[in-house]
C-alpha cells in the first residue's frame, strides 16, 4: 500500500454511496461542527436490477457503475484517501465474489471502498438524518428506503437506540411484483403483504419502543413527499390520506411506463411501485400517523462520520470499549499488551511497512479484545474470538476492518493460521500476518500476567527475520521469557518468517 496523506481539519472530505438504486457522491468542506456542501453527483447505476438469482452482476450493471466511479474519481483526485469514504450497501453485501468487483471498482474510484453491514448502514443514515434536523432532540423514528434494504431507527438527538436493516427496498420490490411493468391491485396488495411480512418481527417492539416524530429519508421518501404536495394531496409531510390517494393514482396509471406524476421523476418512476408499497406496509405496521422528509442520508452520515475519524472522534474505538465490557476483559492486561504491541511495531514499522493509516488502530483494538473469548470457554478462545469479532454487529467497522481485527485475534497463540490471512484482501494479507507477529510476541512478553513491565525490548528486521533484544535483567522471569519467546519462534516459522533473541 501506498503511504497516503493525511486530510486537516479544513480540507475537503468526500462520500461516496454505493446504493442499490444510485450511486451518490457528495464533497464538503468542515466549517466547524457542520460541513458546507462544495459539489453534489448522483447516478442512477440500478446495481440491484443487475444481480441475477445466483448473485452474479450482469455486464451492463458492472459497466454503468464502474463508468460512473471512473467520472466520481475525476472529481476526487487530489484528495488523500484518509478524506473519502466510500461504501458498497445490500447489493454488494449479496454480490458473490465481490472481491473481483471492488478491485475494478477501486481502481475507477481511486479510493478504497468498503461493504457495510445493515446494522452499520442503519447508524450511519440515523447520523445523517439527525445532523439535518439538528436542533430537535424528540424521540424519533427514521426510515431509508434502499434500492434493496430499508433501514429503520429510533433514536434521540444523535444517539441511535434501536436499528434494523430489513431485506426489502424500491428496486427489489418492483422487480419481484411488477417485473411486466403492470401496476394493478392485486399486484399491490401482494408486494404490501410481503413488506408487512417483513416488518412484522420488529413492530411490536418497536411500537412499544415509540417515537415522537417520524423522519424519512432518501429518494422514494423525499419523492412521495414531493409528489403529496404537488399534486395537492398533503400540504406537509406524508400521511395515509395522501398515501391513498397515491395509491389509487397508481393503479389508475396501470402501468409503470405511463406513470406521470407530479413531483415525481421518469427515473424515479421506474421503481416507485416497490418502494411505494415499503412505504405504504410500514404507516400500516408500524402505526405511522405523519413522516416529514429530511435532506440527510447515508452519505451525509458517512460525512459527519468521517469528519469524527479525522478530529479524533472515532466511535469504532468505543464499539470496541463496549465490546470488552460486554465480554468481561481484563482490561488493566488487554491495555498492557496493546501499549507493547505498539512500542513493537513502531519499531519495525518503516522496515515492515506497518506505518500505513489505520495499522496502528487495528493493531491496537485486537489487542484490547484479543481475549474476548475466554468468556465462553478458555479452550480454543482466540478461535471463539474471531468468530465473535467476526460475525457481530460492530459501529463503524466496515465487513473487510471487522475480518482484519477477527484475524488478529484468531492468530494471536498457539498455530499460526496461514490459511485465514489468504481469506483478506490482497492488499491487507502481508501487513495483517506482520501486525499478527508483533501482536503475538506482546501477548507473549505479558505472559506471566503482571501488572510488573516485561524487560525492556527493542526490535529490528531485515526482510523476513526480526531480532529482539532484551535488556539482560537475569532470573527465574528472563529464562521464561526467553523460553516463551523460543517456542514463539517455532510457531511464526510456519508463516515464513524467523524469530531470533538474544541479551541486550
Amino acid at each position: 500500500m501506498k503511504r497516503r496523506r493525511r486530510p486537516t481539519d479544513d480540507a475537503e472530505v468526500a462520500a461516496v454511496d454505493l446504493g442499490s438504486n444510485s450511486f451518490h457522491m457528495i464533497v464538503a468542506r468542515p466549517e466547524g461542527n457542520s460541513l458546507r456542501m462544495m459539489d453534489r453527483l448522483r447516478e442512477p447505476v440500478r446495481l440491484a436490477a443487475g444481480l441475477d438469482d445466483k448473485r452474479r452482476l450482469d455486464a451492463a450493471a458492472r459497466d454503468r457503475a464502474l463508468a460512473c466511479l471512473e467520472r466520481f474519481g475525476q472529481r476526487l483526485r487530489g484528495l488523500p484517501s484518509q478524506a473519502v469514504r466510500a461504501v458498497g450497501t445490500n447489493t454488494l453485501r449479496q454480490l458473490r465474489a465481490a472481491d473481483d468487483f471492488l478491485d475494478r471498482a477501486q481502481a475507477a474510484l481511486g479510493h478504497p471502498i468498503q461493504i457495510v453491514s445493515g446494522y452499520e448502514e442503519a447508524r450511519l443514515v440515523y447520523l445523517g438524518v439527525a445532523h439535518s434536523i439538528a436542533g430537535d432532540d424528540r424521540r424519533r423514528l427514521v426510515m431509508d428506503i434502499g434500492g434493496g434494504s430499508t433501514e429503520l431507527i429510533i433514536g434521540e438527538a444523535f444517539v441511535p437506540r434501536q436499528m434494523e436493516s430489513l431485506h426489502m427496498g424500491c428496486v427489489s420490490a418492483t422487480q419481484r411484483f411488477f417485473t411486466d411493468g403492470r401496476i394493478t391491485e392485486k399486484t399491490l396488495q401482494a408486494a404490501e403483504l410481503a413488506a408487512r411480512r417483513e416488518l412484522e418481527p420488529i413492530a411490536a417492539r418497536y411500537r412499544r419502543a415509540g417515537w415522537e416524530r417520524a423522519v424519512g429519508a432518501s429518494g422514494t421518501i423525499r419523492s412521495v413527499e414531493r409528489c403529496l404536495r404537488d399534486n395537492g394531496w398533503s400540504e406537509n409531510g406524508i400521511h395515509p390520506a395522501g398515501l391513498a390517494r397515491l395509491r389509487a393514482a397508481l393503479i389508475k396509471a396501470g402501468r409503470i411506463n405511463k406513470l406521470t406524476l407530479d413531483g415525481v421523476s421518469a427515473r424515479r418512476a421506474e421503481v416507485l411501485p416497490g418502494g411505494f408499497a415499503v412505504l405504504s406496509a410500514a404507516f400500516d405496521q408500524l402505526g405511522i400517523a405523519h413522516m416529514d422528509a429530511a435532506d440527510g442520508a447515508l452519505r451525509e452520515g458517512l460525512l459527519f462520520d468521517l469528519l469524527g475519524r479525522i478530529r479524533h472522534e472515532d466511535v469504532r474505538s468505543a464499539s470496541i470499549a463496549a465490546m470488552a465490557r460486554r465480554y468481561h476483559v481484563d482490561t488493566e492486561h488487554a491495555g498492557r499488551v496493546a501499549d507493547t504491541a505498539e512500542q513493537l511495531r513502531r519499531m519495525v514499522a518503516d522496515a515492515w511497512q506497518l506505518d500505513e493509516p489505520g495499522m496502528a488502530d487495528m493493531l491496537r483494538w485486537a489487542a484490547s479484545v484479543h481475549e474476548i473469548g475466554l468468556d465462553i470457554s478458555h479452550s480454543q478462545y482466540h478461535k471463539h474470538g474471531e468468530y465473535i469479532l467476526r460475525h457481530s454487529d460492530l459501529a463503524g467497522f466496515s465487513r473487510e476492518d471487522q475480518q482484519v481485527i477477527a484475524t488478529l485475534v484468531r492468530a494471536h497463540r498457539r498455530k499460526f493460521p496461514r490459511a485465514v490471512f489468504r481469506e483478506l484482501p490482497q492488499y491487507w494479507q502481508r501487513p495483517a500476518m506482520r501486525l499478527a507477529i508483533v501482536l503475538r510476541l506482546a501477548t507473549t512478553l505479558h505472559r506471566a500476567r503482571t501488572a510488573e513491565p516485561p524487560p525492556p525490548v527493542s526490535a529490528t528486521t531485515e526482510g523476513k527475520t526480526l531480532h529482539l533484544a532484551l535488556a539482560d535483567r537475569g532470573g527465574a522471569g528472563h529464562a521464561l521469557i526467553e523460553a516463551d519467546l523460543q517456542e514463539e519462534a517455532d510457531y511464526i516459522a510456519v508463516a515464513g518468517y524467523r524469530l531470533l533473541t538474544s541479551r541486550g
